[in-house]
């Protein structure tokens, strides 16, 4: 709505994934040309997530913060709006979103803490900005929500920023099955850093080999089939728990922001299938040893 206002007609973005196919859907919709940039080691998901609604893709042969740095230069001498450039205040706001209708559901009260999958950083530091707009207009009457950010262990810079007591955000070069998270340079990491600390909340790693544990604990206790982000969350949840940081009788909201089918590669070893002829006794054979 906003790349209308401002009379530009193409829309565009640099994603690790999920970004994209909302652009390219919104795009579609409002008759713009669509234009984005993702890293080409992305699953095929994703892309077709974007594909599907007929934007222009563009493959690049580096990490997320490099395609971003190369979208920036593009917005510097095209007239086009880059949702998480030249657009990013926009972009950005719209996250609080996630804070309403988190206390919506809860009957218009903040939760006791929320673990968010971290990236940039953005969506972290909106969600709490958000609780604490419904408490300015009267909506809720207090939020004292405390804030965690989950990352993967091979791209966790806030987390490592937090656990060493630095206000400095590292960049890092990003080695993780999470590719959603995959930022290296977050944008809003000394912001993350600060919501953790207006919250007394915490930043926490899930080690990569917890990642797929965390989706299929997600999967077989609520049926919900999460990507690889939500698997950072669910594990980071677990940690928390475990570490005493999160009480069982306390409300706790974890962020799942991204379906499983995007990401089904990481999976894949869970299938296993059983395999006899079409017979009954086959059958019964078959499932005696199971």
């Amino acid at each position: 709505a906003k790349a209308l206002e401002f009379e530009f007609d193409t829309l565009a973005c640099a994603s690790t994934g999920n970004l994209m196919g909302s652009v390219a859907a919104h795009g579609a919709k409002a008759s713009m040309n669509t234009l984005v940039l993702y890293p080409a080691n992305l699953e095929k998901g994703k892309i077709l997530g974007a594909a599907i609604y007929g934007a222009t893709l563009v493959a690049v042969d580096g990490t997320y913060d490099q395609v971003n740095r190369l979208c920036s230069e593009l917005a510097d001498n095209h007239r086009w709006a880059f949702v998480n450039v030249n657009m990013r205040p926009f972009y950005a706001e719209g996250s609080k979103t996630l804070g309403y209708e988190v206390a919506e559901q809860l009957g218009w009260l903040a939760p006791d803490h929320c673990v968010v999958p971290g990236a940039s950083g953005a969506l972290f530091t909106k969600i709490h900005k958000g609780l604490k707009d419904l408490v300015q207009t009267g909506l809720i009457d207090s939020a004292d929500t405390k804030m965690h950010i989950a990352q993967a262990e091979g791209c966790s810079p806030i987390a490592q920023a937090f656990n060493d007591g630095s206000k400095e955000v590292r960049p890092v070069i990003p080695d993780t099955l999470a590719k959603s998270l995959a930022i290296g340079n977050p944008a809003d990491g000394p912001y993350a850093l600060r919501t953790i600390a207006e919250s007394d909340g915490s930043a926490v790693i899930a080690m990569e080999d917890e990642i797929v544990e965390g989706i299929q604990l997600l999967a077989q206790t609520e049926g919900i089939f999460t990507e690889t982000a939500g698997g950072v969350v669910i594990s980071g949840l677990r940690r928390l728990v475990n570490q005493g940081v999160i009480k069982p009788d306390e409300v706790t909201v974890a962020y799942i922001t991204g379906n499983g089918l995007k990401t089904q590669e990481v999976v894949e070893s869970v299938v296993n299938p059983v395999h006899i002829s079409p017979s009954y006794d086959a059958f019964e054979e078959a499932m005696a040893g199971r």
